[in-house]
């Protein structure tokens, strides 16, 4: 699939990512800042968030905000807040990559802590439906807006030991869909991507003792991030997509 976007497709769109800090957050930002998007950065470490902010400013991009957030401790009225912030702002919203996730802990079943479980489910799922429900009046101000999840290989097919991150990942799978589904008629596209194993510090922390190496970088998946959100890919619509789909 030939996933490629026009140098300014992205002009004058307002986009919101989450995990800006690092990873494919932090390469979607500079990718999406790239090709004229002003970029929102949120995520839970400033410093982080300032370092992104940094290269896209360097790089003479248009200049993006931050938006501090910690997922894991957010509540309903955060969201609503951040929502007032960017209407402030910007006036409307035209894309939201959510990207920031927690890995948990990887063991039996049996085995799972309800701390784990409940922190995996906070920022993996509930802090995204939270999100999303409180921007999506927002978003209905953009004539071309999409919502970007992000899915797992383990969110298609359950597999040993990664039970929280798996269940997580069939239920932001779920949201994306149902989303899909009432907002079909609307000029709001959802979608979601796995982007496989990729070269960044969760992929780090499930697999140890794999050459990182041999990965993709977040930069070699990125063009698929920038299509389902560019014009290109408005056909697209309640679909999860493979971003190393196998041979």
């Amino acid at each position: 699939m030939n996933y490629s976007v026009s140098e300014n497709a992205l002009k004058d769109k307002i986009i919101l990512i989450t995990g800006a800090g690092a990873g494919i957050g932090k390469q979607a930002a500079l990718s999406y800042a790239e090709h004229g998007a002003t970029v929102i950065l949120l995520g839970r470490t400033v410093k982080k968030l300032e370092q992104t902010y940094d290269e896209i400013e360097a790089a003479g991009y248009p200049t993006p905000a931050i938006i501090p957030l910690d997922m894991n401790g957010a509540s309903k009225q955060n969201y609503l807040d951040m929502v007032d912030t960017i209407e402030s702002q910007f006036g409307r919203l035209d894309g939201i990559l959510h990207n920031a996730g927690v890995l948990g802990v990887l063991s039996p079943f049996e085995q799972i802590s309800e701390s784990t479980f409940d922190q995996v489910m906070q920022v993996n799922v509930k802090s995204q439906f939270l999100m999303t429900q409180a921007l999506i009046p927002l978003m209905r101000k953009s004539d071309d807006a999409r919502i970007v999840f992000t899915s797992s290989t383990v969110g298609h097919i359950g597999r040993a030991f990664w039970g929280t991150y798996s269940i997580s990942k069939f239920a932001t799978e779920g949201m994306m869909q149902v989303l899909a589904d009432e907002l079909s008629d609307t000029s709001i596209r959802v979608n979601a991507i796995n982007p496989g194993g990729t070269r960044t510090s969760m992929r780090a922390q499930a697999f140890p003792a794999e050459d990182a190496e041999q990965l993709k970088t977040p930069k070699d998946i990125i063009p698929l991030y920038l299509y389902l959100m560019a014009p290109e890919g408005k056909e697209v619509h309640g679909q999860c997509i493979d971003a190393q789909p196998k041979k």
